[in-house]
């Protein structure tokens, strides 16, 4: 999250007033969870006899040195985010294993049987109040350090003028979070398969229906799969499938949408340390946004016309890019701001599709590949956290 001051633009907290002038009206929905042996729901009520877990599950629970997977996850499965919590902690989420917790010496596994909502995460937050916020495949789950909790996006909103619709349907109970952003202001959205939605703390309104937001092109803003505020308040979305409205922004008054080099689909979007915006597409590589126009940054590298996954700029100022999507696979590569460097499998990795990129405060790169695979990179070699597959049966 860019920490730097915000400006005019911001959205203000408390329902997004005055650009939201509309009566809520929160639904609550219960999300029930069934599984084989009932321990806890995601409201958070407990079973007082809680399962046995089996000899490698109680492990994966009480605190492996290695990622332990208890779930069944496939090579296709991945560690799809990360953030470092305010405690130095580090949260991976997976696509099938739930959610690690690494505390610098041991990793803890939870799952839909300590009280997430799903096993598939697709993002993560930690906001002001120290709370974690996980988006799944089945909405939004929420950690307050004690008991994971669903919250259902229950906003109701009446009639949007600039999308021409007299009504706007009710969120469904499994609907999607890819993406999760708190502004400079405190609201936190939230990228869904129904649309964007903010929370100011209390309740949630869906972000389009806001009648003081211009939409002249109608766009949905469905399935967004990255958000960022930048330095300057604006609100950038990156759309992906079946939506694939390109890049689109919010400048305090109106949405528009870019569709550079003709990409609909944009899965990362980051501002580094000048302020320039790094782009990661489904087809065409990385883009640069400078504040006036698009450049297609690796259009002469290797990367072109390859798919691009998470971005982080390291402690040095290199950026680095996961290369997704495509075969062969490229791991990750690194400018410095004259070359590319690629690192893959041969130097570590532990394998060369790569969904997350997390830079924790102490300089390190952890890397999430596919196989439910975790590695960290010092600056000097990488250290492979996965299961120790000898280890694994």
């Amino acid at each position: 999250m860019n920490e730097q001051g915000g400006s005019s633009f911001a959205v203000p907290q408390g329902g997004l007033a005055p650009f939201f002038r509309k009566t809520f009206r929160p639904l609550y929905a219960g999300v029930f969870l069934v599984a084989c042996a009932s321990i806890s729901s995601c409201t958070g009520q407990t079973n007082s006899q809680p399962p046995e877990l089996s000899p490698k599950a109680a492990q994966a629970h009480a605190g492996s040195p290695r990622i332990v997977k208890t779930q069944g996850a496939n090579k296709f499965q991945n560690v799809h985010c990360g953030v470092q919590d305010k405690a130095g902690d580090l949260w991976f989420g997976t696509t099938g294993e739930g959610v690690y917790r690494y505390d610098g010496k041991l990793f803890t596994q939870f799952t839909v049987q300590d009280g997430l909502n799903s096993n598939t995460i697709w993002s993560i937050l930690e906001d002001r109040n120290g709370n974690i916020w996980f988006g799944t495949d089945n909405g939004a789950c929420r950690y307050d350090g004690k008991t994971f909790t669903a919250v259902p996006i229950t906003a109701t909103d009446v009639g949007d003028l600039y999308l021409g619709k007299s009504s706007i349907t009710v969120p469904s109970p499994r609907n999607e979070v890819w993406s999760l952003m708190q502004d400079k202001r405190g609201t936190i959205w939230f990228g869904t398969a129904d649309g964007v939605f903010c929370y100011d703390g209390k309740a949630f309104t869906r972000f389009l229906a806001g009648r003081g937001i211009m939409n002249p092109s109608g766009l949905s803003l469905k399935a967004v799969q990255c958000m960022l505020e930048d330095r300057y308040g604006t609100i950038w979305f990156g759309s992906g499938p079946p939506a694939l409205e390109c890049i689109c922004r919010f400048d305090g008054s109106s949405v528009s949408s870019s569709k550079p080099g003709g990409e609909g689909w944009f899965r990362s979007i980051m501002e580094d340390s000048h302020g320039t915006l790094w782009l990661g597409t489904r087809h065409q590589g990385v883009w640069q946004y400078d504040g006036k126009g698009f450049t297609n940054f690796t259009a002469k590298e290797e990367l072109n016309n390859r798919g691009t996954g998470s971005l982080t700029e390291d402690a040095q100022g290199n950026i680095w890019f996961a290369s997704l999507g495509q075969y062969p696979e490229l791991g990750v590569w690194r400018y410095d701001g004259k070359s590319f460097t690629n690192f893959t499998t041969k130097d570590g990795l532990p394998d060369n599709t790569v969904f997350c990129i997390l830079r924790d405060r102490s300089g390190n790169l952890w890397f999430g590949t596919n196989n439910v695979g975790l590695a960290r990179y010092d600056g000097t070699s990488f250290t492979d956290f996965s299961e120790d597959t000898s280890l694994a049966k």
